[in-house]
Formats: structure tokens, C-alpha cells, sequence
């Protein structure tokens, strides 16, 4: 009778398999640098409609600095002078514009300049007569920004059965003179559903002259579409307000990997990822090169391997800051 051998066994440290690219994108930098800018030019108090990225360490980092966070203009104070007022990279209404400009504020707007296109796309069919159907998350404040370029006219869908509801409603009037636009951090592929039902349901809808999911976006998706298959664990380092974070999580589930979406190092949990697993990370398009990191030493202290990086779409993307802000 052989002896039984009584060794542990042992697993051979699987590699880390880190997403390029991944976290802040052109638009992200630039609201983030435009924040830091106001606040070396014009000192403490700078406020800021809405989080200028949705993500906590970002945020935080800045009401630390002297920004001040505020959901409504009716929460910025009279101050001599006017109050320097920030919108964030999601954009915001017409109307926000007109209530910030009617109070004399001194504006500086992080709109992601990919944002103001679909806002002009808007402002332009409207003027044509056309109807516009937004495929987009209700609620979100990018949506909100968008649906808010239009005073009538405009349609908000979030998915295929939307968009069956929307054609038996009726509501829609312009057949012969309709178009869609589309949030720019969704599903490329969920997207590519709803925008198959919108040409079924209305056969003459006009297209985007250019996609409006932004580079950003699909490239990131991109990456982790490559990744997930290949790993056991996928995790995505983002906030749960990011939409682009929650599609990322959405996309390596899909595709076979128990997938997690956290905020950074503190909220992984040792029993997702056991040595023996493969482990692939991204990070949502608001999320800091430096939590990223954060993780990857934290997944390395519990025994997984050298982190191995997927080539994808390099960025080289920048956008200008506000000519009245660099003055």
C-alpha cells in the first residue's frame, strides 16, 4: 500500500490581469483640472453643481480643498462679486444655465466637451422640427442635462420595452421627422438592442451623425470584453453612481466572471478572491489611478501573481479648459 501523502497543496499564484485602458478619461481630467484651477484662482468657496465626477475619494478630496457640492442652485449663496459656480461633466439644463446666469454667478462649466455635442445635437434638431427619442437612465444626471436642452419634443427610452411602450403610446407625433440621441456611458451592446427596436418601431428614426457613446466608454468595455473570459473574478474599482463603472461590472458578468464593483482597496473582500482564482481589474472612467493601485497591492498581499496588463485602444485624447478660467 502506498503511503498517502499528507502535504497541503499548494496552487501555483495565478497573474493579475489589469485592463488597459482603464479610469480617468479626457473628460474626467478636465472637470477635475477645472475645479483645481477655480480654486487656485479664486480661493475657497468654490461650488459645484453636483459631483463634478461621481466618485467619493475625487469629491472628497476636493470639499477638503474648499469646493462646496450643492444638487441646487438655490443652496449657493449671494456672495459680492457672484459666486464662482461650477457644473459638473454630466451637464446640465438649460434652464440651470439661465437660473445661474439670471444670479449673476460666475460660471465655469466641466461639461465633458462629448456632452456638449449631444446638447448641440439636440438644440439643432429641435430647431429642425425634429422629435428626439434619448436612450439614457432616467434619473441620471448626464439624462437630466441632455433631456433639459429641449422645452417639448423629446423622449426619454432605457431599453427595449421602452421603446415598445413608447410606440403604443402614442405620444410620439413626428414619424417622418424623428431622431434619437443616446447617453454616453451605456452598454454599447444593450445599446445596439434598444437602437434595433427604435428602427423596427419607427423605420424612419434618424441615427446619430456620429455615435454618442463616447470613445471612453467603449474602449474601456472594449478591454474588459477581452479580459473576462479569460478570468475567474472580475473587479471593477468604481462608485456605484458611475454609470460607466456599473456597465463595466455588467459586461465581465455577462461574460462568465463573478464580477464585484468597489470603491477601492478597503471594500474588497478576501473570500471574492482566493489565490487560486484568476483575477481580472478595471476601473470606471471616474476612478483614480491611485485606487486602482490600491488593489492590485492588496490582491498581491493575498497571493495572487504579477500583474500581466491587456493591451487595448491607446488614449490620447485631451480636452482644453474654459478660455475664461485660464485667464
Amino acid at each position: 500500500m502506498k503511503p498517502v501523502n499528507t502535504s497541503p497543496i499548494t496552487f501555483q499564484p495565478k497573474p493579475i490581469i489589469l485592463a488597459n485602458p482603464r479610469g480617468f478619461c479626457a473628460g474626467v481630467d478636465r472637470a477635475i483640472a477645472i475645479v483645481d484651477r477655480a480654486l487656485e484662482k479664486f480661493g475657497a468657496p468654490v461650488y459645484v453643481r453636483h459631483e463634478v465626477v461621481h466618485n467619493k475619494h475625487v469629491v472628497d478630496d476636493l470639499k477638503a480643498r474648499g469646493a462646496i457640492f450643492v444638487e441646487e442652485l438655490k443652496d449657493v449663496p449671494e456672495l459680492p462679486g457672484g459666486a464662482v459656480v461650477i457644473f459638473s461633466a454630466h451637464g446640465v439644463s438649460k434652464a440651470l444655465q439661465a437660473e445661474a446666469t439670471e444670479r449673476k454667478f460666475r460660471v465655469f462649466d466641466a461639461t465633458c466637451p462629448l456632452v456638449t455635442k449631444v446638447h448641440v445635437e439636440v438644440a439643432k434638431l429641435r430647431k429642425e422640427n425634429f422629435e428626439i427619442i434619448m436612450i439614457g437612465h432616467e434619473g441620471h444626471p448626464e439624462v437630466e442635462g441632455t433631456m433639459g436642452q429641449a422645452k417639448e419634443g423629446i423622449h426619454l427610452v432605457e431599453d427595449e420595452a421602452g421603446v415598445m411602450a413608447l410606440a403604443a403610446s402614442g405620444k410620439v407625433k413626428a414619424l417622418d421627422k424623428l431622431a434619437f440621441v443616446t447617453q454616453t456611458t451605456l452598454s454599447v451592446d444593450d445599446t445596439a438592442k434598444v437602437v434595433q427596436a427604435l428602427q423596427k418601431a419607427f423605420p424612419k428614426i434618424r441615427p446619430p451623425r456620429k455615435d454618442d457613446i463616447c470613445y471612453a466608454t467603449t474602449n474601456r468595455q472594449m478591454a474588459v470584453k477581452e479580459i473576462a473570459p479569460q478570468v475567474d473574478v472580475f473587479i471593477i474599482v468604481g462608485s456605484k453612481a458611475s454609470s460607466n463603472a456599473n456597465r463595466l461590472r455588467e459586461v465581465a458578468e455577462r461574460l462568465g466572471a463573478k464580477s464585484y464593483l468597489i470603491d477601492d482597496a478597503d471594500a474588497l473582500q478576501p473570500e471574492w478572491v482566493p489565490p487560486e482564482l484568476k483575477v481580472g481589474v478595471s476601473a470606471g472612467a471616474s476612478t483614480p489611478e491611485v485606487l486602482v493601485r490600491g488593489v492590485l497591492d492588496k490582491l498581491s498581499a493575498l497571493g495572487h501573481g504579477d500583474t500581466v496588463i491587456a493591451g487595448g485602444e491607446s488614449e490620447s485624447v485631451e480636452f482644453r479648459l474654459p478660455a475664461n478660467l485660464m485667464a
